[in-house]
């Protein structure tokens, strides 16, 4: 590990100032068995002043680990020793420890190396998870996950159902399928202290058991050139196959952190500029939104003293950044400005606030989740909290002032392709509230159908002569004048193959895992009808007037070019451009813009829970202390 300090100190004076720390983690030797296999899956923690401060990545089935991996820590004292710990990785149970050592900071000579070795110790450590923050990135690596070639079998049947795992730093991303034909896009973010190294596994999934390890690949993203797509095809270690990827390095407008002294959009100069960037002319980049945490009101105590220790994330798609920790106050201030990159403009903004523990994570104390097509600009406004679920309100307010500016031509070209999505998901769970909702949604959508086919069967039963007329001259009006366009949407039907059963019976924890997935799939796929239900319906109610211009205006073209060319023509252009589109890009990932554009209008469940709720002036903590003043 190395070490540096600022020139001219000596180690007296850097032990009351700011002191820099470099730690590298090089690699281990002959470590503990703690697997049945007769081998281990040794990790790393670091922890200063019972903190845990960096974590190492795992390395599968092997005794002599190598990680090679830096870190660098701002710390304010040398008194608190550096705590190592090294423990086995174990899924879904306990880590098992395997050895620890203490590293003194005092005694490290600055900018030189020391060696630490860590002895085995037997004992029982509690583990504790800490809430790392984020930071700033410098850079966008764009990733599509095409497909694997020759992968190993791993199951008795020959096959497998493989996923890839994609490790940048502290970001991770997993595939979504299992079908080695991911057909899959997404960006990652490069940062400045974890290095440009992505490590890339493959695992095959078991139900009921630990997924088995099929193969890894490290890729050195400092090797690539920017600005450029590199197609690659990796060749997985300790395995055969290959991975198939498209990978595109681009620099990023860096976002930002600063206080109220230093806002961007404050200067006239450079809003101007801004705006210039983000006008119609420029269609590089949809917008940036600038947000301002002011201050929280009234937050629920969550430590023992009636106090909470609050600190705010802010969280825009997979974008996520955090203010400081006040300390021991429930009205907290922090006057700091965040500026993001606006990718799509039919993102949500969510803010959370969370008090900061010392031995355990954080916890939750409110959120408020804010679609950017609902922001005044600059206005500071009041947002109640709500709970996790954004279901009811809970204890407390925080003031925001949100500004955004973006290209409306290129958001509106940016509703058509599939949306981003967020990495960091929670695994679904089997709830019976959740499922119930999910069925009553159903539900009132097919009665919407019924309805509608009452309507028209009353119409055609002339109970309501007019309306009888109107329809028949619309039926002979759509008869006569243009023909229909058979096939304009594609639905595929997949069939999966009858498997061959395995000749050994499931045991009882295997049966358990294959119900809880019945169940988790019929919660999702009733979510899913509703959810489309919906989103039809809110399309025509206006819940979102952009998007509903949006299909007006696209339904207003679409006539126009209908009275220009004949539609044959246009059937014909469509089935061509859909024909040959895996001539034209082998490696494209196909979408379907209709449902592209629906999956931007909110559904009902959104809706309540992007509903903001007022703000009651006589609950504010301040507006009481000036009451109580007066």
């Amino acid at each position: 590990m190395g070490t540096s300090c600022p020139s001219g100190f000596s180690p007296d004076q850097a032990r009351s100032g700011m002191y820099k720390l470099e730690i590298e983690v090089k690699r281990g030797h002959n470590l503990a068995v703690r697997d049945r296999g007769g081998t281990s899956d040794p990790y790393v923690k670091f922890k200063l002043a019972g903190k845990e401060v960096f974590r190492s990545k795992i390395i599968h089935k092997n005794l002599n680990p190598v990680w090679d991996e830096k870190t660098t820590l701002i710390i304010d004292s040398l008194n608190e020793p550096l705590y190592v710990k090294v423990f086995d990785y174990d899924f879904g149970l306990q880590d098992d420890f395997m050895g620890s050592a203490f590293l003194y900071l005092e005694s490290l000579e600055h900018c030189v190396c020391v060696c630490v070795c860590v002895a085995q110790q037997q004992q029982s450590i509690r583990l504790s998870e800490l809430h790392r923050k984020a930071q700033l990135w410098r850079g966008i690596v764009s990733i599509a996950l095409i497909e694997g070639r020759n992968l190993m079998p791993m199951d008795p049947n020959g096959l497998s159902d493989p996923y890839v795992k994609f490790r940048l730093g502290p970001q991770k991303y997993k595939s979504k399928t299992l079908s080695p034909q991911w057909r899959e896009q997404f960006d990652l973010h490069l940062y400045e202290e974890t290095g440009g190294v992505l490590d890339i596994t493959v695992w095959d999934k078991d139900t009921g058991r630990r997924d088995d390890f099929i193969g890894r690949y490290q890729l050195d993203l400092s090797t690539l050139a920017k600005e450029q797509t590199h197609h690659l095809e990796l060749p997985l270690e300790e395995s055969r196959g290959f991975v198939v990827l498209l990978v595109t390095l681009t620099a990023s407008a860096a976002v930002s952190i600063a206080d109220l002294s230093v806002t961007p959009l404050d200067d006239p100069q450079e809003r101007r500029e801004i705006l210039q960037r983000y006008s119609f002319f420029n269609l590089k980049d949809v917008g940036i939104v600038q947000v301002k945490v002011m201050r929280a009101e009234g937050l629920m105590a969550a430590d023992v003293t009636g106090k909470s220790d609050p600190f705010c994330v802010l969280e825009l798609n997979n974008d996520r950044l955090q203010t400081h920790t006040v300390y021991k106050n429930l009205n907290p201030e922090w006057n700091k400005v965040f500026t993001f990159n606006v990718k799509d403009i039919h993102s949500v903004l969510e803010v959370t606030v969370f008090d900061e523990d010392r031995d355990r994570s954080a916890d939750f104390l409110g959120k408020v989740a804010i679609p950017l097509l609902n922001v005044r600009n600059g206005e500071q406004k009041g947002y109640l909290l709500k709970n996790k679920e954004l279901t009811a309100p809970t204890k407390g307010c925080i003031y925001l002032e949100i500004d955004v500016i973006y290209n409306a031509v290129k958001a509106a070209l940016r509703t058509v392709v599939p949306a981003e999505q967020k990495y960091i998901e929670e695994e679904p769970k089997v709830s019976k509230q959740l499922l119930q909702q999910n069925f009553n949604r159903v539900k009132r959508c097919i009665m919407v159908l019924i309805s509608w086919g009452t309507f028209i069967n009353s119409s055609r039963m002339h109970t309501h002569t007019h309306i009888s007329l109107v329809m028949l001259f619309c039926f002979l009006l759509a008869v006569c004048g243009g023909g229909s366009m058979d096939g304009m949407f594609e639905w595929e039907v997949d069939e999966d193959d009858k498997e061959e059963k395995d000749s050994e019976p499931k045991g009882f924890m295997d049966k358990l895992y294959a119900i809880q997935d019945v169940f988790i799939s019929v919660q999702n796929a009733l979510d899913e009808v509703a959810s489309f239900g919906e989103r039809v319906k809110n399309t025509f109610n206006w819940t979102v007037p952009f998007l509903s211009w949006l299909a007006i205006t696209a339904l207003c073209l679409a006539t126009f070019l209908l009275y220009l060319i004949p539609l044959r023509y246009l059937v014909l252009a469509w089935g061509v451009n859909k024909f040959t589109k895996k001539l034209r890009d082998p490696y494209m990932i196909d979408n379907n813009e209709l449902l592209d554009f629906l999956s931007r209008v909110p559904s009902d469940v959104q809706v309540m829970q992007y509903h903001e709720l007022k703000v009651d002036p006589g609950q504010s903590p301040s507006k009481r202390r000036r009451t109580n003043l007066s």
